[in-house]
Order: structure tokens, then C-alpha cells, then sequence
């Protein structure tokens, strides 16, 4: 039996904007963060002898690169806590998909052995630990919907209505790293002024997709595959858009039952076409006001 049970939700980028280059390499971002109800699972168990371990396997990603136990040793070593811990993962959200599964294992970590272990940290501490695992880990600790600006650090609180989206999930995993490196990548969007985002508020509470992303156009490049299944969808009245540095792909719904029936219209479309690419799986998601460890 678990001392502690946590959700790790998984997010979407609404739009992605590249807007320029460090001298280090790192990409200036804006995107807008929203959390949705798809979540991992983890559960943690306090061990006395500072042991730290994954107690199950997870296809692809090897206990000793998993970003759960590298958030888990991070605080350890940060806190000089004695205590360690046995984590089971129930993994859901899928890989190199653009939801951010794996950075939000790391956040629910970080929070979640915080308080197990009694270390005492701030918020702000625990996201300045994240951001040493990832650039997306402190929007998941920050906890509610955020605009994302600098490498995706910088976070502002961002207040949506709750909305509906189906999430297309095509059976192939997409290395961020492939992305941001390649010499087409378009990294001069103008930043947008908070007028400007009120703006696409409104558009994002009537349902509607609005700014765009950066990142999409590289991978149509990189998976010609993945812009024909795009481009049917598309050209059949759904309006899908890339999410992070993709595989996923999501579409805003109006409300649960009409996220259903759009899914039922998309699983007969799919069933009738020939698309090399196939479909894993299609998620009906809501958005979260708060992290789930938080509310």
C-alpha cells in the first residue's frame, strides 16, 4: 500500500510562438499552457534507507533516464533528506507526444515527495529545482494555465473557462530535440502584447484555435505522413493543430457531447481511409482550473 497517490496531467501548448534564439542555443518562446484531464498515475511509498526506485517497468524509457527518479534524487540531494522511495508509475499519457508526460511526472515528484519527505520547499523553489529537469516543469508546479514566455520559465497566470478538446494521438513519437534543431525552423514570431491575448482569450472561450505553431511545419517536413493525415482531417471540417513538438494533434470541442460525436465522425473517417500513418489512440479531455495536487 502507497503513503501518497498524485496525478500527473498532461498539458497543451494552444499556440507556440518561436521568437528567437539565445546565444546558447535555447529558443525563445510564447505559448499558452492549459492542463487537461488526462493524467498519469504515481504512487509513492517513503523508504527509511534513502533508496530511490522506479518498482515497475515502462516500455521505452529505462528506470535510470527516467525524469521521475532524476526529479526524486534532485530533491533529495537539494533537501538533504535520508529518506528515499519505491514509486510505481501508471503511465497514460503517451511518449514523445507533445502532452508533457514526462515532465509532469517530474512535477508531481518534486511536490509530492516535498510533502512526504517534510522538506518545507516554496513553490518557487520546487519550479527552480524543475526547470534543472526540463523547461516544462515548472508550468506543471506553477499549477493553472499559464502564458510561457523566455525557454518556458517565465509564467504568467492565464485564467480560461474550462473547455473540451479531442487529442489525436498517430502512432509515432517525435524527438523535441529533431524539431528545434532543424535550419527551417521559423524563430522570429513577434511576441504578442497582452492586448493581443486578450484577444485570442475571446477566441479560445468561443471555441476556436487561435495564433499558431511554430514547430508544426518542421515536422509535416520531417513526417510527410503526418501533414497528409493533417490534411484529410482537415479537408473533412475538423481543425486539429499540433501541440508542443508534436506527435499529438488537438481540436477544441464545444462541450462533451459534441467532443463524442466528433469523435465518433473521426473514427468512421479513419476506418474508411488509407493513411500510412495509423492512429494509436483519439483522448476526449477537459482543461483543469488547477493542478490536481493542488485543488
Amino acid at each position: 500500500m502507497s503513503d501518497y497517490s498524485a496525478l500527473a496531467p498532461a498539458k497543451l501548448n494552444l499556440f507556440l510562438h518561436v521568437n528567437g534564439r539565445r546565444a546558447d542555443g535555447y529558443h525563445q518562446l510564447q505559448s499558452l499552457f492549459v492542463m487537461v484531464d488526462l493524467c498519469d498515475k504515481l504512487d509513492f511509498t517513503v523508504r527509511s534507507d534513502g533508496i530511490i526506485r522506479r518498482v515497475n517497468q515502462i516500455e521505452g524509457i529505462p528506470e535510470e533516464s527516467d525524469l521521475v527518479i532524476k526529479a526524486a534524487k534532485l530533491l533529495q540531494t537539494y533537501s538533504q533528506r535520508k529518506l528515499g522511495a519505491n514509486i510505481y508509475v501508471d503511465k497514460i499519457i503517451p511518449s514523445g507526444a507533445g502532452l508533457g508526460g514526462g515532465s509532469s511526472d517530474a512535477a508531481t515528484t518534486l511536490m509530492a515527495l516535498n510533502h512526504l519527505w517534510q522538506c518545507g520547499l516554496s513553490q518557487q523553489t520546487l519550479a527552480k529545482l524543475g526547470l534543472e529537469l526540463g523547461a516544462d516543469v515548472p508550468f506543471f508546479i506553477f499549477g493553472q494555465s499559464a502564458i510561457a514566455s523566455g525557454v518556458g520559465e517565465q509564467l504568467t497566470a492565464f485564467e480560461l473557462k474550462p473547455q473540451c478538446y479531442l487529442i489525436l494521438r498517430p502512432a509515432l513519437s517525435i524527438p523535441t530535440a529533431l524539431i528545434f534543431k532543424d535550419s527551417d525552423l521559423k524563430r522570429d514570431t513577434t511576441v504578442l502584447s497582452d492586448q493581443q491575448l486578450q484577444t485570442l482569450k475571446v477566441g479560445i472561450e468561443q471555441g476556436r484555435l487561435v495564433g499558431h505553431n511554430d514547430l508544426e511545419p518542421i515536422a509535416f517536413k520531417l513526417y510527410p505522413d503526418l501533414q497528409t493525415m493533417i490534411s484529410l482531417l482537415n479537408q473533412e471540417g475538423f481543425t486539429f493543430r499540433m501541440t508542443g513538438s508534436g506527435s499529438c494533434f488537438f481540436m477544441p470541442c464545444g462541450n462533451e457531447q459534441e467532443g463524442l460525436m466528433a469523435k465518433e465522425k473521426l473514427l468512421t473517417l479513419l476506418s474508411q481511409s488509407s493513411l500510412a500513418l495509423p492512429i494509436e489512440n483519439i483522448f476526449l479531455v477537459r482543461t483543469l482550473r488547477t493542478h490536481p495536487i493542488q485543488a
